[in-house]
């Protein structure tokens, strides 16, 4: 079998919502997210790329079976509380690309994906002509924290090495359940920026 990265707008995504939504849980139940989801929240965090006019989802096949998930999005059509930190720092929403998440199974880690889903994406920014900026927010967890694995590999050196610096003072606020727990708690979110043109 081979592997094949395929596009689709928000509503040609919509068909592949079962994959999508169960590679999210699988892959977000890891540290440092632990999230422990449900396919309700999935439908409906889901629905704002189906519905977004300029949102556009990568999907990497191994044959039949989705392995891979890139979601991205204009910041000006995502959600109040992604839009909200820049507003409240004076940055024009309408210059920035917002990228949702990057998922890949385990496995398949290592391989080069994750650059090509960062790659796409800032293609697909680039099509915008009054784009500037492309973003994304990653959780913060502490160094100590009970459920971190020894095998965990942070992702900031990959980051940097992709041209996005951490943005001091940009972070949003979203709760989740934690693997384990059984309320939510509110999670910081930090942004990372790249300049694209």
């Amino acid at each position: 079998m081979d592997f094949e990265v395929k596009s689709f707008s928000g509503k040609e995504a919509e068909f592949h919502l079962e994959a999508i939504a169960d590679l999210r849980m699988r892959v977000f139940s890891d540290f440092p997210y632990l999230y422990k989801g449900t396919i309700e929240y999935e439908k409906d965090y889901l629905s704002r790329y189906f519905n977004a006019p300029n949102a556009k989802i990568f999907v990497l096949f191994y044959g039949t079976r989705i392995v891979g998930v890139a979601t991205c999005i204009p910041l000006s059509e995502e959600v109040d509380y992604i839009r909200k930190p820049f507003e409240e720092k004076g940055l024009d929403v309408n210059s920035y690309f917002y990228f949702g998440e990057s998922l890949l199974e385990r496995i398949y880690r290592g391989k080069g994906f994750g650059k090509l889903f960062f790659q796409y994406r800032e293609e697909e920014a680039l099509k915008h002509p009054q784009i500037e900026y492309t973003a994304f927010c990653a959780v913060t967890r502490s160094d100590d924290h009970p459920m971190k694995p020894d095998t965990f590999r942070p992702l900031e050196g990959f980051w940097s090495k992709m041209g996005y610096s951490r943005q001091p003072g940009l972070s949003a606020a979203m709760s989740w359940t934690d693997v384990g727990q059984e309320e939510e708690t509110e999670k910081n979110l930090e942004f990372w920026v790249k300049k694209i043109r």
